[in-house]
């Protein structure tokens, strides 16, 4: 193990963010340096437990130990080994992933949990400035073809490690650029996208191809692709926004968060000629949704100016503490306080969206609101709580349901869940021969380490349908499901 007394010695303590005042004005990431040998004291409270619990809930199998032992020890380059041995991008899930190994780990029973998230984020940040990741080129190429459509975590996952197998890759994206949400949905202070384009980098170095603006189904038939290519993945999540058909949802200022989020990752690159179509600036903004989504939503507003910002929940405020009906080492429902919480904003729980009010020439002025209570599981209207809060701008942040509907599953001959994702079988196959499918797309709505676990066992799933056998790992079952309630 680590520091034998490491957790009964050292507390809890992550990198600080920088004052609010300095980082809304502007878009950079908002944490400050952590010098390396405080980083070494985290890891080193590490307990390397008998039953590692921080394994299951992580769904990539993280070797978490070994590598706080290592960062504890100095021991750089043996520990993005053993982190990269198990995650192809771990400078993405040290931003952006929530943490259930965090929740699952064993100090945090009677204490705070070690903080994993950052000593992994930190053990890539050290590789990258030594110049230790490097391009992974395979011996020789299997002859083989792939085509990966989507570029986000699940695409770029199972791309690189079928390249690094041997095999051909092109990845197909729609938008401008190569990333997916981690590009045009995550915004530019919760992970600069410089991180995402270093990685593209390497892949190219490796041999995956990209192809962007390109509108699989349309600009290429889907049954060309798969005549073309010796098998297919398909990668497109689950973006398929969930609505909110009430009166005035045709108002002018009503916008879905991810036709809201793009713009504010294109002015905060500077890659707009002139404002941004979808502006927060001077204006009473409303967002509908308490998740992660929302919270990108609210920093993204704050940035651009906006005079107001009120977050809405329909469910109550969550409790500070682990509920006892969600004991460890599940993934807690609890009180958070984002980096965006912290800067600006009202947070209303317990309250449901009945109208957004408009005025005759149909512009969004206000949206109306009635307290709920839940009872017996089911939420209630709490008769004579109504009220109206002034609105310019209303973005809606309520999940995604499933794939888009589009003319790509057609053509891919692919068969629907009840619940409008694609179905596989255990090894990730579709119900089209050749057509694999991994990440939202098929799992639904979750959680970045998910897609990419899924992508690297998609991939070994490939190579083995290409090929007979297989040396990639294959960490997960599509029916595996996380420690969480």
């Amino acid at each position: 193990m680590a520091d034998p007394k490491g957790f009964l010695n050292t507390g809890r303590e992550l990198p600080n963010r920088r004052p609010v005042d300095v980082r809304i004005q502007d878009w950079k990431e908002v944490y400050q340096h952590q010098e390396f040998s405080h980083l070494q004291k985290q890891a080193g409270r590490c307990m390397d437990c008998g039953i590692p619990f921080c394994h299951q809930g992580c769904p990539l199998g993280n070797l978490i130990p070994e590598w706080n032992d290592l960062i504890w020890r100095g021991e750089k380059p043996e520990a993005i080994d053993r982190l990269h041995a198990t995650n192809n991008f771990p400078e993405f899930t040290g931003r952006l992933c929530p943490a259930p190994c965090e929740t699952a780990c064993v100090v945090a029973i009677n204490d705070e949990a070690v903080t994993i998230k950052q000593v992994e984020l930190r053990t890539i940040e050290e590789a990258f400035l030594e110049k230790r990741v490097v391009p992974l080129i395979p011996d020789r190429l299997s002859g083989k073809t792939v085509a990966v459509i989507g570029s986000g975590p699940a695409g770029l996952a199972a791309a690189q490690q079928l390249t690094r197998a041997g095999h051909t890759v092109a990845v197909y994206e729609r938008a401008d650029k190569i990333g997916g949400l981690l590009r045009y949905g995550i915004p530019e202070f919760k992970m600069e996208k410089a991180v995402v384009d270093r990685r593209l980098y390497q892949m190219e170095q490796e041999g995956t191809r990209f192809r962007t603006g390109v509108t699989v189904g349309k600009d290429i038939l889907g049954s060309a692709l798969r005549s073309r290519y010796d098998a297919v993945v398909v990668a497109i999540g689950a973006t398929n926004w969930r609505e909110l058909s009430i009166p005035g949802r045709d108002a002018k200022g009503v916008y879905q968060a991810m036709e809201y989020l793009p713009w504010g990752n294109k002015q905060a690159l500077g890659e707009l000629d002139a404002e941004p179509e979808i502006n927060a600036d001077g204006k009473n903004v409303v967002i509908l949704g308490g998740g992660d989504t929302g919270a990108d939503c609210l920093g993204t507003a704050i940035r651009q100016g906006a005079k107001s910002v009120t977050q809405l929940e329909i469910q109550p405020r969550p409790a500070a503490e682990r509920p006892s009906e969600q004991p460890w080492p599940t993934y807690p429902m609890i009180y958070r306080v984002s980096s965006a919480h912290e800067e600006a904003g009202e947070r209303l729980y317990s309250v449901s969206t009945q109208e957004f009010v408009q005025d005759s020439a149909g512009n969004l002025t206000g949206v109306k609101l009635i307290e709920t209570a839940l009872v017996n599981g089911k939420f209630q209207e709490v008769s004579g709580s109504e009220k109206i809060i002034p609105a310019d701008l209303v973005f809606l942040a309520l999940g995604f349901s499933g794939p888009e509907k589009s003319d790509l599953l057609n053509q891919l001959e692919v068969e629907l869940d009840q619940r409008s994702n694609i179905v596989r079988d255990d090894n990730y196959a579709t119900s089209a021969d050749g057509v694999f499918v991994c990440g939202d797309a098929g799992r639904g709505q979750s959680l970045i380490v998910w897609a990419i676990a899924e992508g690297r066992s998609a991939a070994s799933a490939v190579d083995r349908y290409l090929t007979g056998n297989t040396q990639l790992p294959f960490p997960i079952e599509p029916t595996a499901r996380p420690m969480m309630v």
